[in-house]
């Protein structure tokens, strides 16, 4: 659980919110002008990672010794959307789940994890809606012109 703080309450008494960041609590500091900040002892942080790493590394072992049907139940029972999935998509879609995991895990960037998923229920909704699904699948008919090299860095 986080408490809140105001910004200017950091800047009027810095040492005040750093005793409440050091007595267990994360802190939200709210800011006007922006998103707001979250301070984390990082003892606790480094701590949170190790286990998320040490986690996604049991996961992942656990995950390769179980049937592939008993790994897709499990998903689905908190990912209902993977229903919608072909049956070999559903496999891939284990694969990539725990793959994103540990990547996260390791890198401490979970965006990454949310990145595949959020892919895969659009993949979903798109199998879920066969009139969507067919458009997407159908053949081009139109020129759309010259796509632009991609924008690497």
């Amino acid at each position: 659980m986080a408490t809140e703080v105001q910004w200017s309450e950091l800047q009027r008494d810095p040492k005040s919110v750093a005793a409440l960041a050091d007595q267990g609590d994360d802190v939200l500091v709210r800011r006007r002008d922006g998103a707001a900040l979250l301070l984390v002892r990082e003892d606790r942080a480094r701590s949170a990672a190790a286990g998320s790493f040490t986690a996604a590394r049991g996961l992942r072992t656990v995950l390769a010794h179980l049937p592939p049907d008993a790994v897709n139940a499990a998903l689905i029972e908190e990912f209902t959307w993977v229903d919608a999935l072909p049956v070999g998509e559903r496999l891939q879609f284990a694969r990539d789940f725990v793959r994103a995991y540990q990547v996260s895990a390791e890198l401490g960037n979970w965006s990454l994890l949310d990145q595949a998923v959020r892919e895969w229920r659009s993949t979903a909704a798109i199998h879920a809606d066969p009139g969507l699904r067919a458009t997407l699948a159908g053949p081009l008919e139109d020129d759309f012109g010259a796509v632009t090299p991609p924008i690497i860095g």
